[in-house]
């Protein structure tokens, strides 16, 4: 049964990847069907976020009624209507009142799979969920790349991935069962320590995890990580084109070559687990993405800064889903969900604002900053994880004496 839950889970990721990168891919064609100016795609990829966010932050206490299966089938449903009405929306209005769907179903099915997995399997199968989600946000720009290479309509491009998720709606429903047995069957695989557990129980108590110590600085490490990863992705090919002097097309593929390192990067990161803990990996993707930014900051010749964005992305695989699947052993199993919660909606409003803010003060100065940018985000990360690490050795201290 576990088998048969990884590889619906793992689908599961790759239909909430899908959707991700395709607006960006058509909207060069869209808006001159809508008549639409450029930014607007900013508006509604604002307005997905926005989605994302409220359903981030509700999602405790919706999972907890409904359960992780029931959520996953409704949000799934919702997205893949959410698409299907893309598909035939007549005006940008209509695509910005859809938005808010699409950002509602990918916001529970984010956080209510991510938690299922931390507490359910070991730090493997989180890494590989994560590279599941980068297979599916690499297939959706192919898929409408095709479609209009032919000559077809984005719209076919969108319908296409609506059909894809409905098949992913009808497994899900059929699976239904199975989630309520294996929520009775299947036994936790978080390694807490004992002082975790009853210093996170009793800290909130009064029902706020916020009040749990390390929780703060743990959003804190989300939302910069986050504003790393999308910046890089958003600005990298501007950097190199106005900085760098590299051609627009060679500046697009070497951005590409980044995502590819953080996909790659993760499905490797499921085999090290076996060798090394979440924190060590953690760490060390720190430094790895540390020294990707010190060499784009550094007076090289171009083809450098292609090491460097490869460098960022390896060093980016570890530390999302491994800090993910640290959560209830960081906290507590009993307050995952909810923490899990918060952390997600704080790094969708890293991915959300943070790189207009670098955009916005770049477009006023110069896209030399980028670099500098990344590695302040990076000492912030270093400095909140490395400071939840030395919380966590007090504690354990303090009940092995």
């Amino acid at each position: 049964m576990a088998t048969v839950f990884l590889i619906i889970i793992y689908l599961a990721f790759i239909s909430l990847g899908l959707p991700d990168s395709m607006l960006g891919a058509a909207w060069p064609i869209m808006r001159l069907d809508y008549g639409a100016p450029v930014e607007t795609a900013g508006l509604l990829s604002m307005i997905v976020v926005a989605g994302t966010i409220i359903s981030s932050l509700a999602s405790s206490a919706v999972l907890k009624r409904l359960g992780t299966g029931m959520v996953t089938f409704i949000s799934v449903a919702v997205t893949a209507l959410a698409l299907l009405g893309f598909s035939y929306s007549s005006s940008v209005i209509w695509l910005a009142v859809l938005a808010l769907p699409l950002g509602l179903g990918a916001g529970s099915i984010d956080t209510g799979l991510n938690n299922y997995v931390a507490t359910h399997y070991k730090a493997h199968h989180m890494s590989w969920l994560h590279c599941f989600w980068g297979i599916g946000a690499m297939l959706g720009p192919i898929i409408m790349s095709r479609y209009i290479a032919g000559g077809e309509s984005w719209r076919t491009g969108y319908f296409t991935v609506s059909m894809i998720q409905f098949a992913l709606v009808v497994l899900l429903f059929i699976s239904l069962p199975l989630w309520k047995r294996a929520g009775k069957s299947s036994s936790p695989q978080v390694e807490e320590t004992r002082d975790v557990k009853v210093k996170a129980a009793v800290e909130a108590s009064s029902g706020n995890v916020l009040r749990i110590k390390g929780v703060k600085l743990a959003m804190i490490t989300f939302l910069f990580y986050c504003g790393v990863e999308a910046t890089v992705g958003l600005w990298g090919s501007s950097y190199l084109v106005n900085v760098k002097e590299v051609s627009a097309a060679t500046a697009a593929g070497w951005v590409s070559l980044y995502y590819g390192g953080i996909t790659a990067g993760r499905l490797i990161t499921g085999f090290i687990t076996f060798r090394f803990s979440n924190r060590e990996l953690i760490r060390g993707g720190l430094a790895v993405s540390l020294l990707g930014a010190l060499v784009l900051a550094l007076p090289l010749p171009a083809v450098f800064s292609l090491v460097a964005f490869i460098l960022i992305g390896l060093g980016s695989a570890p530390i999302f889903p491994c800090m993910l699947h640290e959560t209830p052993a960081r906290f507590g199993q009993e307050n995952s969900q909810k923490i899990m919660g918060y952390q997600m909606a704080l790094a969708y409003t890293g991915g959300a604002f943070l790189p207009p803010l670098l955009g916005w003060v770049a477009a006023r100065s110069s896209f030399m900053i980028l670099p500098m940018v990344m590695i302040g985000y990076i000492i912030v990360m270093i400095l909140s994880s490395e400071q939840i690490n030395s919380m966590m050795k007090k504690r354990k201290e303090e009940v092995s004496r």
